[in-house]
């Protein structure tokens, strides 16, 4: 394909996204089953546009003064990818592309309508209805928070400790330009790839078919390591889901101890097993809800219980673009009725003395600190206390809370809390 074809693409799949209301991923897949014709290169490049469309979709909007997908699309090409006007025209014109460049469209490209007069919204890139919760959480700063969120991830691995070691790990990751984080001590980065390609192919590596690393997020590894020291302890992980914390739980116990993990879907366990077998773990049980009696006996023994909820994922929109065009009110509070939930089901696994770590992947306060002081108000046995991690003090607020953010830490944000249950 030439890039006029590439263009229209990734036009015609944001307008399949509006129309049908679809996920990005779905939309691109759809649109590649259509495009036989298209190959490797082709497919990351319209990939790649489509999410940086989404990344700035309102920003974009405005820079060209039009909300239409060809406007964000050709904004996203001349302001993000950094194309010419002259080769943005020559690309419209061609045979399949889009369409030439109007004179409108010439005038927007070389001369933007300035963000600065913009409200915070736009400038952060993301829904009207989503401002007073982030000015709650971030006050003035709330347009620079959601500007860090619409840059691209990079490609975050967790060293196993129990197989490998980062000497081992940088070796195998060598031809993507690996570098060792410091902080969180077992993280290595490979940088987030340039627009028209795809991220570094890390689990073909056949390292990773041998257990040496896994994929996860930097905030992610931090987020667990908030359980602090569990060598020898009890520990539930409660909503482990497809594995990922469940599995840097399990490295940071160093295979001592009993690791229990549970979720409410049965579907997301499925791959946990052998997840944990690559990995070399062997202190693991997996409790699936299948079974109604799946935590019987466990009530009041845990020395720790992770409490990884669900929400609305409003930390990981560096990779999800999508979500935040199609989070609602509704959803939200539907969120933190399922936060309230997991928090008083989890509570009674604690021992006297023992703690519930909560965590999320949310910016927002109403699915962390109010569900924080919700459970706190019901529960008078447990009580907050400080996130104890060595190197993740400066991310601390007065509270004893974690929040990572992007443009704080250099990660998805999430948000941690430790409450712990009175002693007998």
């Amino acid at each position: 394909m030439r890039d006029g074809g590439r263009i229209a693409a990734a036009i015609e799949v944001l307008a399949d996204m509006d129309a049908r209301h679809r996920p990005a991923h779905l939309a691109l897949r759809a649109w590649g089953e259509g495009a036989r014709y298209a190959g490797a290169k082709d497919r990351a490049f319209v990939s790649g546009l489509v999410l940086d469309v989404l990344r700035r979709r309102r920003s974009l909007a405005w820079l060209m003064g039009e909300e239409t997908d060809r406007a964000r699309t050709l904004a996203a090409l001349g302001f993000v990818w950094g194309w010419s006007p002259e080769r943005l025209a020559a690309a419209a014109g061609e045979a399949h592309g889009p369409g030439g460049l109007s004179a409108a469209e010439r005038a927007r490209l070389a001369d933007p309508t300035p963000l600065e007069g913009a409200p915070a919204a736009v400038r952060g890139d993301y829904p009207d209805w989503l401002d007073g919760a982030l000015a709650r959480v971030f006050g003035d700063a709330r347009a620079l928070e959601g500007a860090a969120m619409a840059a691209r991830a990079p490609v975050d691995v967790r060293v196993n400790t129990l197989k490998s070691g980062p000497a081992h790990v940088l070796k195998a990751l060598a031809p993507f330009e690996p570098r060792v984080l410091g902080f969180p001590p077992h993280a290595i980065r490979i940088a987030a790839p340039a627009a028209s390609e795809r991220a570094a192919p890390v689990e073909a590596v056949p390292a990773f078919a041998r257990g040496a690393f896994e994929v996860q997020d930097a905030g992610s590894q931090i987020a667990a390591l908030a359980a602090g020291d569990i060598a020898r302890a009890q520990v539930l992980d409660f909503c482990a889901g497809g594995g990922g914390k469940t599995l840097a739980l399990a490295a940071a116990m160093r295979n001592t101890g009993q690791l229990y993990a549970y979720d409410a879907d049965a579907r997301r366990l499925a791959d946990t097993v052998k997840r944990a077998q690559r990995a070399g773990v062997r202190n693991l049980q997996v409790r699936s809800p299948i079974d109604p009696n799946a935590l019987a006996g466990l009530e009041g023994r845990m020395d720790l219980v992770f409490v990884d909820a669900p929400c609305t994922g409003s930390g990981t929109w560096r990779r999800h673009p999508d979500a935040k065009w199609r989070l609602t009110p509704q959803q939200l509070e539907r969120r933190m009725a399922e936060q309230d939930a997991v928090l008083a089901a989890a509570a009674p696994f604690v021992r006297p003395g023992g703690r519930l770590v909560y965590v999320t992947c949310s910016l927002l306060t109403e699915e962390n600190d109010d569900r924080v002081a919700t459970f706190l108000s019901a529960h008078a046995d447990f009580a907050a206390e400080p996130v104890a991690l060595s190197g993740a003090e400066r991310w601390l607020g007065g509270d004893g809370f974690l929040r990572l953010t992007p443009r704080a830490a250099d990660s998805d944000g999430f948000f941690v809390a430790t409450l712990r249950r009175a002693a007998a």
